[in-house]
């Protein structure tokens, strides 16, 4: 860029003619090919300012207003304002002499936005306000944020939004940071407090493993921080870092109900740690031997309504919900493994910055030549700036790699408004900076016998295919893994008078293809999908590597999973998958960890990189030395096990300490790290053992096991017992808690909309979204194959749907519900049971129009037990009646007969992909139902003679907040239920297309539609057991645990 300005001003030759002067036909105009940015979206071709450091609050009748904070300046005159409501519409105001300016004396002072949420009840303004100071990214202009407090500021009204800003401004007071009424006299929040002292990397006076790098002090309303922006080490911890015992974490979980169901969302400021409820749950169970008649199922019933109390009205329902999405969000956000930059992009590895600026300047170097420039934007021997960001002219929020950018969906208000320097992007992952001296023999201009070094480790964990351990693993329909984590590892010494700086990357991420691990007990085995094929998992495989091998060059894979045993056969299918695709780019390595350390012999991962030495070689790593880029790295390590968290962990940071051996010789430094103890190994291990604990924790929820080896070099039997103590956390978490923070997840992401936490009290567990869409497919070919099988040839097919409904015709409540394909022809309705295992039709019948005497629609409840399985609006179905008279079935018996004039009789329920067999409700079968097969094919016509009977469905779930999606992996094609809100609109339009075509073949149209329930909410109470009820109350305690 510098040299375009340095050009020397020319005249310049207008080119000659070519084809792409000729004008455009009349119907291809230039207008027309030519795409727009949205306006909000467009930005002057200048350096644009970076996301402001610190924001001003304040609370008015209007709306909640928001200006750049500026000490001792001039104030800004303009300003932002969010309305009230639940939309919360956000746009830019400028300070005018006809309008009263607001008062911002009693502001409260944040730095940066989170975003918007919107609940339930109303949305919610998400704002930082305590920061830790990280360090500096290789310049003192460049500091890294952790964050360490987030609180929510309601935008429903004037007055719950004051008391939250208020609250924000009374706890800085209380912190010792006393805001004084003119808000221009701020102090400056992100100076050090008297006597801090900045170091790089503290230790323990303790031989505790767990503690080599110190804890920052947490704080709650109670106990308020020192400084609202802390600085003085270098690893932002949360209060997880201590591993609980499992009795005591249990009662942490379960305290989130003591609070009851009317608690205010203007109080979830913090994530307080709260009372647990062990004894409350001790004085409610009757003394040993005593209980007064009671039987046990009365007494589980009074210890569920004692401690988690079902609230009394809609809006306690969803102000209860709401209070819990949001206390997760925020444990999310606080935990530690946030972090963010105001001036450049944390989210981009070095290399790739310069890289990305090699290929702007090339294509400036092209465009130059085409005007007839006498001179090159780009030389031989360019001179690189390190730090230089590319597209500088672009806000931050348009530079950052997305892949990385956690809180995009809820900055959508700011980025539609175009508010670009209110953008800040988050990244979740790991950021240390630590210190160490390497001996040296000193060169001319040099002063010491020691090399003072920096060495920066960033991790960055990918959104995509985001989760937790359990909930998300393999690959999904996007060739998306589980998490997946780009590790940097970056050092800068002086050697000489000239500054050296080396950038190494490793990636991370689950087997690429698709598995899945239950998490009930302490080893599940990982078993592959059985509805997936082999050509699925072999494409799935290439698609993912197709899209990081481009970014960060060919990929030696090293598979760390056992060879034998649990993990044997997922390990095998990933081996032979990649040979399969033999792709030259692409090394496959097996290392059996566990084997090859067994009896705690981990000095054995030496040998693995030893056995990796020419690969290190042709990998080569990053080296800038002054202003020129010496090397680069031209390909990568690709490690993982199973969870791709502790044995990888362990061998990134061997590779790691290898290549920095490797950095330092280059620059003929001494490198102690294999002489035991020293400096540099214990701060080199300390660093890499922070960062196994941080992604174990984002992902797993505990701190890494086998961490003691990667701190001290050493495993001993101090460690194995601390990992059995995480291992059981984990188990817990996985099994208990991980559901609703996996729901919440996906919503703060904008995979779901709030729909999911319907569906998750439905089911106390969401779907993956993009196996939503993987479902829809199903659906659409189950839809295709039923028409191909069961239409005549001729017969014209008007619509086809995948309905709930009995596997029995005849009843509404059934032990067995199945998810059915319905058709409508012009002459027929067909009611077909579908395999969706195999692929097939397993029965239909055919039920001509013109015996269809009645469709009655209405609510359909097949369980009372949770508020939205309650909603009729969301829970409708209806019911055909029909003369049995010209009805005909069909089933697949393998033999040469396969008809039957009985199909309500027939007990063979298909499987179906989302609603297997359920049994929450008490039905009594007939015994003139149980007949079998052959007794059905021995004997075509058990009853004669003219009847009448039913057929009962259900809509599926619809998405009451879903848009036809048509881009990403969110591709949806349109059908008669897209525009469908709800499930009542979904059976409108369905029967609304069959009571038509009943007329057009000739049915009276009076009479045969009726409004009336198919199942009542009081028929649904009554089919449901006692022991159903208890069930689903210990699970809603559990799972919604705090």
């Amino acid at each position: 860029m510098k040299k375009l300005f340095r050009k020397s001003m020319q005249v310049m030759t207008p080119p000659p003619a070519s084809r792409l002067d000729v004008p455009l036909p009349h119907a291809i105009t230039s207008d027309a090919l030519r795409v727009e940015m949205k306006p909000q979206l467009k930005v002057p071709p200048i350096p644009h300012p970076a996301p402001y450091h610190r924001l001003a609050i304040i609370a008015s009748k209007e709306g909640l207003l928001i200006r750049p904070y500026s000490a001792g300046s001039t104030a800004p005159n303009k300003y932002i304002r969010v309305s009230w409501g639940v939309n919360a519409e956000v746009e830019e105001l400028e300070d005018t002499a006809e309008q009263p300016k607001p008062d911002w004396s009693h502001a409260a002072v944040v730095y940066g936005v989170l975003g918007v949420v919107k609940l339930f009840t109303g949305s919610q303004l998400l704002v930082i306000t305590t920061a830790a100071e990280i360090g500096e990214y290789l310049d003192p202009r460049y500091i890294v944020y952790g964050v360490k407090s987030v609180s929510p500021i309601p935008l429903l009204d004037y007055a719950s939004a004051l008391s939250a800003v208020n609250s924000i401004v009374a706890r800085f007071k209380s912190a010792a940071q006393s805001i004084p009424s003119d808000a221009s006299e701020l102090p400056d929040p992100t100076e050090e407090a008297p006597g801090d002292v900045k170091t790089k990397v503290k230790f323990s006076e303790t031989n505790d493993v767990k503690l080599v790098t110190p804890r920052v002090a947490e704080f709650s309303n109670a106990s308020p921080p020192t400084s609202a922006i802390s600085s003085g080490s270098t690893t932002p911890v949360s209060d997880s870092d201590v591993v609980t015992p499992l009795a005591k974490v249990l009662a942490n979980r379960l305290s989130f109900w003591s609070r009851g169901s009317r608690a205010s969302l203007t109080s979830a400021t913090h994530v307080d740690e709260e009372e647990p409820l062990t004894q409350t749950i001790r004085d409610k169970l009757p003394p040993e031997g005593n209980t007064d008649g009671e039987e046990p199922e009365e007494v589980v019933k009074d210890i569920l309504d004692s401690t988690a109390p079902e609230p009394t009205s809609e809006s306690d329902r969803q102000r209860e919900m709401d209070g819990k999405i949001l206390k997760t969000i925020i444990r999310e956000y606080t935990k530690g493994q946030m972090y963010f930059a105001y001036d450049f992009d944390v989210t981009t590895a070095l290399q790739y910055k310069q890289q990305e600026i090699h290929r702007q300047m090339r294509r400036d170097n092209v465009a130059a030549r085409r005007i007839g420039s006498l001179t090159s934007v780009v030389e031989d021997n360019e001179k690189v700036d390190v730090l230089a960001e590319p597209n500088g002219t672009l806000p931050l929020w348009r530079r950052v790699s997305k892949q990385f950018w956690w809180n995009e969906s809820l900055m959508q208000p700011f980025i539609e408004a175009g508010l670009h320097s209110y953008v800040l992007p988050i990244m979740q992952g790991f950021f240390q900076i630590a210190t160490f001296h390497v001996p040296r023999i000193p060169e001319t201009g040099e002063m010491g016998d020691a090399a003072l070094v920096d060495y920066i480790v960033i991790s960055r964990r990918s959104r995509d295919r985001a989760g937790l351990r359990y909930q998300r693993r393999g690959i999904d329909e996007d060739s998306n893994v589980a998490n997946f984590v780009e590790t940097e590892a970056l050092m800068r010494v002086e050697r000489e008078g000239t500054a050296n700086i080396f950038s190494y990357v490793q990636i991370r991420g689950s087997i690429p293809l698709f598995w899945t691990q239950t998490g009930y007990g302490l080893k599940p085995p990982p078993v592959l999908a059985t509805d997936r094929t082999h050509q699925q998992n072999l494409d799935a495989l290439r698609r993912h590597f197709s899209k990081t091998i481009p970014r960060y060059g060919p990929h030696t894979i090293v598979n760390l999973a056992e060879q034998h045993g649990k993990e044997a056969p997922l390990a095998h299918a990933y081996r032979d998958t990649v040979n399969e695709l033999g792709s030259k780019d692409m090394k496959y390595v097996e290392y059996d960890f566990h084997a090859e350390t067994k009896g705690m012999k981990y000095e054995n991962i030496g040998q693995l990189v030893s056995k990796m030495d020419k690969t290190f070689e042709s990998q080569g790593f990053t080296w800038f030395s002054g202003d020129r880029l010496m090397s680069d790295q031209k390909a990568v390590f690709r490690v993982n096990c199973i969870d791709c968290l502790d044995r990888t962990n362990v061998v990134q940071s061997a590779f790691a300490r290898y290549v920095l051996n490797k950095q330092l010789g280059v620059l003929a430094l001494w490198n102690p790290l294999d002489t035991g103890n020293s400096e540099v190994d214990i701060i080199f291990n300390d660093v890499w053992a922070n960062n196994g604990d941080a992604i174990s924790k984002a992902y797993a929820g505990t701190s890494a096991l086998k961490g003691d080896f990667t701190r001290t070099g050493k495993r001993d039997l101090g460690g194995m017992l601390n990992d059995g103590m995480n291992s059981l956390a984990r188990m817990y978490s996985s099994t208990f808690g991980d559901w609703f923070s996996q729901a919440v997840i996906d919503f703060m992401l904008g995979y779901r909309t709030l729909s999911v936490f319907s569906e998750f009290l439905l089911k106390l567990q969401s779907t993956d979204p993009r196996e939503r869409i993987r479902l829809y497919k199903i659906r659409a070919e189950a839809i295709a194959t039923a028409v191909s099988r069961v239409l005549s040839d001729g017969e014209r097919l008007l619509s086809g749907w995948t309905l709930l409904s009995p596997s029995e015709l005849g009843v509404t409540m059934s032990n067995n519900i199945e998810e059915k394909v319905v058709l409508l022809s012009v002459s027929a309705f067909y009611i077909v049971s579908y395999d969706y295992s195999l692929e097939k039709v397993a029965r239909y019948t055919r039920i001509p129009l013109t015996q269809i005497t009645e469709i009655k629609k209405g609510a359909y409840i097949l369980s009372p037990l949770e508020e939205g399985s309650r909603d009729p609006v969301q829970n409708h179905g209806f019911q055909i009646s029909y003369k049995t008279l010209g009805e005909s079935t069909r089933l697949t018996s393998y033999s040469l007969r396969n008809t039957s004039n009985v199909p309500e009789l027939v007990e063979s329920p298909p499987t179906s992909p989302t609603f297997p067999s359920t049994s929450r409700t008490r039905v009594p079968r007939r015994a003139s139902s149980r007949l079998s097969l052959s007794s059905l094919l021995l004997s075509p016509s058990i009853i004669s003679g003219e009847r009448k009977t039913f057929a009962a469905f259900k809509a599926l779930p619809i998405d009451p907040a879903r848009a036809r999606r048509t881009t990403g992996s969110f591709e949806e094609t349109a059908d008669d239920l897209s525009f469908a809100k709800n499930c009542k609109e979904a059976v409108d339009t369905i029967v609304s297309s069959i009571s038509q075509a009943c007329v057009d073949s000739g049915a009276q149209e009076n009479g045969l539609v009726i409004e009336g329930d198919v199942v009542s909410l009081a028929e649904a109470q009554k089919s449901t057991t006692v022991i159903a009820k208890m069930e689903y109350g210990v699970k809603r305690l559990l799972w919604l645990g705090s």
